[in-house]
């Protein structure tokens, strides 16, 4: 079985006093959200960056991921709170994404600090968006269970 999923973006000008957009494309659950070189990089004043819908997507994949691996363990979650944190940092060949760091907060009943984090260890090795970014950068998570 094969999912596409489809997003598009608009860019005016050139890179650094132009602006954009970007907007989900297969299910329109996102309108235009703005973009601009210095949301990227300096100030975002209400507006987007690639990096930071790149986070949103990571930290949503690693949920489900860790989700479905606590529900297999036999204790599944009754809440995950989870937040990716991108670095996009200036290298000597450019700028590059070179850091995603997860942090999970879990109420999970019946598991172990242990346990928790190791299948949270697992999740983000089997998390989809951690393959799409694995190795070219690192990743990192960082989990809590709660009491």
């Amino acid at each position: 079985m094969t999912e596409i999923r489809r997003a598009e973006a608009t860019w005016n000008g050139d890179l650094l006093s132009g602006s954009g957009s970007v907007r989900s494309g297969t299910s329109g659950a996102f309108g235009d959200l703005p973009v601009t070189w210095a949301s990227r990089t300096s100030a975002h004043e209400g507006r987007t960056s690639p990096e930071e819908l790149l986070a949103a997507a990571h930290a949503a994949c690693f949920s489900m991921a860790f989700s479905s691996s606590l529900a297999k363990a036999g204790t599944p979650p009754e809440r995950l709170d989870v937040s990716a944190e991108i670095t996009f940092e200036k290298l000597e060949p450019g700028w590059r994404v070179v850091r995603s760091a997860l942090t999970v907060r879990g109420r999970v009943p019946g598991i172990d600090e242990s346990a928790f984090r190791e299948l949270a260890e697992a999740a983000k090795v089997g998390c989809p968006i951690s393959n799409a970014l694995n190795p070219s950068i690192e990743l990192t998570v960082e989990a809590t269970l709660e009491s």
